[in-house]
């Protein structure tokens, strides 16, 4: 399948959040439909000034700072379990935001692909990336899971899946693995006491008032549906990483396919 045409000015059209975007569904549950209807409600029109804040140099409050510590963190933790070198590799950053990553990854010599269910975050995203006069990276809004994308050698989706259940993570990570020649890193929020009793309380709230739910799982939970899944017999996790700080807390998952190099599949 061609690569998709890099692109100079706007991004794609965005999706619709009433509906699927164009080009269907790309995952068999309706309930991750449901789900990425809902997340991309709030993130393009509810949250999206405050995330623009959150990924800059603006004064943001000790909350915050603590969030934007953590993320860099975690950012930095992933970008270390791919080479230096990217050049010739093809590259999806699922659920780019505002581009931090994406130009990080374009910087190393990769093809980016960067998208994320909010038009407005990926327009901010190229209006970054050109500011810093990073390499060409292809914004796009709509489904990472968009087999339009194409293949990649890796994948990246840092705090993207963290607001879908676990059988809807275990759905992406099917849909992409068959599109994916080396990695594909994650990150989801394990289980503690303290979300377990904020997601409780989250729950008495009117679900127009808040935002969507980060969903936890623990690593016994998570490596247990992973190994049950016949689509990723080939992919093992290889690598897991705990960044904490402050109010932000969230576990790196490296998974590698042996497949195509023939490989004994890694430990599950």
């Amino acid at each position: 399948m061609p690569a998709p045409t890099t692109m100079t000015h706007s991004p794609t059209p965005g999706p619709s959040f009433e509906g699927t975007p164009p080009g269907g569904s790309h995952a068999a549950s309706v309930s991750y439909r449901e789900r990425r209807a809902w997340i991309g409600e709030y993130f393009d029109r509810t949250a999206a000034d405050a995330w623009k804040a959150l990924t800059s140099d603006a004064p943001v409050s000790r909350v915050r700072a603590s969030v934007r510590a953590g993320r860099d963190h975690m950012r930095e933790t992933l970008l270390s379990w791919l080479p230096p070198d990217l050049h010739g590799m093809r590259v999806l950053d699922a659920g780019c935001g505002t581009g931090t990553a994406a130009i990080a990854l374009a910087e190393r010599g990769a093809e980016v692909v960067a998208i994320d269910l909010s038009p407005t975050l990926v327009e901010h995203a190229q209006e970054r990336a050109d500011a810093v006069g990073a390499p060409p990276i292809d914004f796009r809004s709509g489904d990472m899971l968009d087999p339009s994308l194409g293949t990649f050698d890796y994948v990246l989706a840092m705090d993207s899946i963290i607001h879908y259940e676990l059988p809807e993570m275990m759905a992406v990570l099917t849909a992409l693995a068959p599109r994916v020649r080396e990695r594909m890193l994650i990150t989801v929020a394990p289980r503690t006491p303290m979300l377990t009793v904020m997601r409780a309380v989250g729950r008495l709230f009117p679900r127009a008032d808040r935002a969507p739910a980060i969903v936890p799982v623990s690593d016994y939970a998570f490596r247990k549906a992973f190994a049950a899944v016949p689509a990723l017999d080939t992919w093992g996790i290889v690598g897991t990483r705990l960044v904490e700080s402050g109010f932000y807390r969230s576990m790196a998952i490296k998974m590698q396919n042996a497949s195509l190099r023939g490989d004994a599949a890694p430990s599950r």
